[in-house]
């Protein structure tokens, strides 16, 4: 039998060669049992044995299994089939960035930002869940034709407390895309991460790599461990962006959340946040509130960055835990009571499940203002179902006691006019039960 038309785990059905690189070859199939389209990626044998390919495998769809993020390229399952193991994915009608800038060799800043702040999100995200990706480049960087980013393969990224998933002396990741400590033979972090988005907007925007290209990959890891990197000929906003993201030291880079910031300040025309020296380099317990939405001539660079938003919550949370927003937007503390069915005060709210997926889903809740006069201050509660626990929350600054949720307006959606509404958002997962009924909400005014 070919491999197109193969059928893997009796259920999907291999169409045709969507891709290949160093960690395996994609497929893009037909699962017949729920009738859509997915990728399934069967890892090569280049770099791995039989032994330690169904390992890895596992490895990489626990790691990318914990991730739910909308810029993200999602794991469904990790199936075998003849004794070798297929990760199946979502399949995303799309160019990789690396396709896109073989035909156009530079993007205009506009979009590079909107590209930018799209993967920044969901590797914030992915950095709060202890996952570092490890080869963030364009070949990993799928575009849709709307302009949605997403990040994929994080087949050699690893979790905080796992073992790394390479061996022998390999080098994880695309060598022109390196952060210097790790050409230097130094450990993958969460600040690479960083550098190598970094580089990877440098190319789209220089129409190079920052330390440009080698046949010889000796020469090119000792060019990149020098940092003798190529000055960009660009000025401006980005630029400067770029420079922190790429800079030597990865102490003085910002974190992912920080540079999902400044990216988003240059897609809607907003000054560049300023640089935080004594930065706190944990990813985990990290909330932060996003700042107000503005028009700018470049549309879809805002439109997709608020679409994004949802990076920079990043920590999963117990039932139990209680977690304290951004100081700009204060939490609420919620009490044993505050999903119970009392009368909602000038406000309603609305729960929406948008999106589900096997062990989470996503929710928008809509705020509304049935006042006849402006509210300055809103805050919604409910009670999680049993089992179900709090991931993300963007919008709004969130507080968890037990099974009891508030979210309290951020400070650039608190006021409300007269018969308006606003929304905010929140991935949850379930790590008992399956039910996706809709809790009972209450809404107060402030």
């Amino acid at each position: 039998m070919t491999d197109t038309a193969k059928m893997i785990a009796d259920r999907y059905r291999l169409v045709d060669q969507v891709g290949q690189g160093a960690m395996g070859v994609v497929w893009r199939a037909h699962d017949e049992r729920l009738d859509r389209m997915v990728a399934v990626k069967h890892l090569g044998h280049a770099l791995v044995t039989d032994k330690v390919a169904g390992g890895r495998a596992m490895r990489e769809a626990r790691l990318t299994a914990r991730l739910r993020h909308p810029h993200a390229i999602t794991v469904h399952d990790v199936v075998e089939q003849d004794g070798k193991p297929y990760l199946i994915m979502e399949y995303l009608l799309s160019r990789s960035l690396a396709d896109l800038l073989a035909e156009q060799s530079e993007f205009p800043p506009d979009r590079v930002a909107s590209v930018g702040c799209q993967l920044a999100s969901a590797l914030a995200a992915a950095h709060a869940e202890g996952i570092v990706h490890r080869d963030v480049t364009p070949g990993n960087v799928l575009v849709t034709p709307a302009g949605v980013a997403k990040i994929a393969d994080f087949g050699i990224s690893r979790a905080t407390g796992e073992g790394t998933v390479t061996g022998g002396g390999f080098i994880a990741g695309t060598p022109v895309y390196l952060a210097p400590e790790v050409a230097g033979g130094g450990e993958a972090g969460f600040p690479s991460d960083v550098f190598s988005l970094g580089a990877t907007l440098y190319r789209a925007l220089e129409g190079g790599p920052p330390f440009g290209t080698d046949e010889n990959p000796i020469a090119l890891l000792l060019r990149i461990a020098r940092d003798e990197i190529t000055p960009p000929r660009h000025s401006g906003p980005l630029a400067e962006a770029l420079v922190r993201m790429l800079h030597r030291d990865p102490e003085q880079r910002p974190t992912m959340v920080e540079t999902h910031e400044l990216l988003t300040a240059v897609a809607e025309g907003q000054p560049l946040p300023p640089p935080r020296p004594g930065r706190e380099r944990t990813a985990t317990r990290l909330i932060r509130i996003p700042r107000p939405r503005r028009k700018i001539p470049m549309a879809s660079a805002a439109g997709l960055c608020l679409l994004a938003i949802g990076v920079l919550i990043g920590t999963s949370l117990s039932p139990g835990d209680t977690i304290i927003a951004s100081p700009a937007a204060p939490a609420i503390e919620s009490s044993p009571t505050a999903s119970s069915t009392e009368v909602p005060s000038g406000c309603a709210a609305q729960y929406q499940v948008t999106n589900s997926w096997p062990g989470g889903y996503q929710v928008l809740v809509t705020v509304r203002n049935d006042e006849s006069s402006p509210l300055s201050g809103w805050v919604v509660h409910w009670t999680l179902p049993t089992g179900h626990s709090i991931s993300n929350v963007w919008d709004g600054a969130v507080t968890v006691r037990g099974s009891s949720v508030a979210v309290n307006s951020a400070n650039w959606n608190a006021s409300l006019k007269a018969d308006s509404s606003t929304t905010f958002g929140l991935i949850a997962l379930m790590h008992s039960g399956d039910g996706l009924d809709k809790p009972t909400l209450t809404c107060e005014t402030l």
